[in-house]
């Protein structure tokens, strides 16, 4: 035997897990006429970062996990230890055998973990059913909107399809345990909100004409507005609170009231510039831009306009 632990381990299990003689491992476990082969999918969520509203995407560290049984392997009870009902298979019966192919359809990169090597594993249950997990993250595309900003909250959506088996060959299935979060997992931004997992069992897809099985999960991203309210809001209200004061001024203190608007429009102009880094470049008005806040000060500021007119046009003219 050899002397290695994983080579005899892979000695030891191979011969006693076989594959029939005419086995073609791009060809799908047989089932039930007119029935896909069930692939189970499960997700447990480590952690999400780098939510970029630039490039409207995100990136998640995950555990995926698969199941789908193979009827076709022939094992032998001696390969199970006392009170277990799984081995883990060497990688290369694993490579023998028939994979499934999943994909994420709205992903720009998905790797699978490594350090010395991937971070997978592979177990066979007694009644053959193949159990695949893999530590890996993955950049998903995001298709955000704007227009509530800084109140907004984005649904971000991660498609996983089978690439090239459709419906009528493989069917995904979510697990018991579905999609399930980190407890420990945090957000410096945002509140993220349970997430809402779906099943698809007739998607067509045009670029590959036929109809595919997808699961969807939905994350839900609430912005923290209490930055903003910190950085933003009661800046700004204070700047147009201390606007007022004009009112208090004297009839004719005409340079002193324009100077104390004018420094008011500028300090509100400065400080919005500053802030429009935060901002994520868009084509249409954001509510930061053009918030209810904003419009009660903008209101506020042409209606406190037009009395100073119509005040100094009463108390002015008649002097004159």
């Amino acid at each position: 035997l050899p002397k290695d632990t994983e080579a005899r381990r892979n000695y030891t299990v191979k011969p006693r897990v076989t594959l029939p003689e005419h086995y073609v491992k791009e060809v799908r476990p047989p089932s039930r006429r007119g029935t896909p082969v069930i692939v189970e999918f499960s997700v447990f969520v480590v952690d999400i970062n780098s939510i970029n509203v630039e490039d409207m995407d995100f990136r998640v560290d995950m555990f995926v996990h698969q199941k789908w049984t193979e009827t076709r392997l022939k094992l032998k009870d001696d390969i199970f230890e006392d009170g277990d009902d799984s081995v883990a298979l060497p990688p290369e019966l694993f490579n023998s055998l028939w994979q499934p192919d999943p994909y994420f359809l709205n992903s720009k990169v998905a790797e699978i973990a490594s350090l010395n090597h991937k971070f997978t594993s592979i177990s066979l249950y007694k009644n053959k059913t193949i159990r695949y997990a893999a530590r890996m993250h993955a950049i998903i595309a995001c298709q955000m909107e704007f227009q509530h900003y800084p109140m907004d909250i984005q649904v971000c959506p991660i498609y996983i399809e089978s690439f090239s088996h459709n419906n009528q060959k493989v069917k995904l299935k979510w697990s018991k345990s579905g999609v399930t979060l980190n407890p420990e997992l945090k957000l410096l931004q945002y509140n993220l909100g349970q997430p809402l997992e779906i099943e698809e069992s007739d998607g067509y897809m045009p670029e590959k004409a036929g109809n595919f099985s997808r699961l969807t999960v939905y994350f839900r991203f609430q912005r923290q507005i209490g930055h903003h309210l910190i950085q933003t809001f009661a800046p700004s209200a204070l700047v147009v609170v201390l606007s007022w004061f004009s009112f208090w001024l004297g009839l004719d203190a005409i340079p002193g009231r324009v100077t104390l608007l004018v420094t008011c429009m500028l300090t509100l102009v400065t400080m919005f510039t500053g802030l429009r880094a935060d901002i994520p470049p868009v084509a249409y008005v954001k509510i930061k831009a053009m918030t209810r806040n904003d419009k009660q000060k903008l209101n506020l500021q042409n209606s406190e306009i037009k009395w100073k007119l119509v005040i100094n046009w009463i108390f002015l003219i008649p002097t004159t």
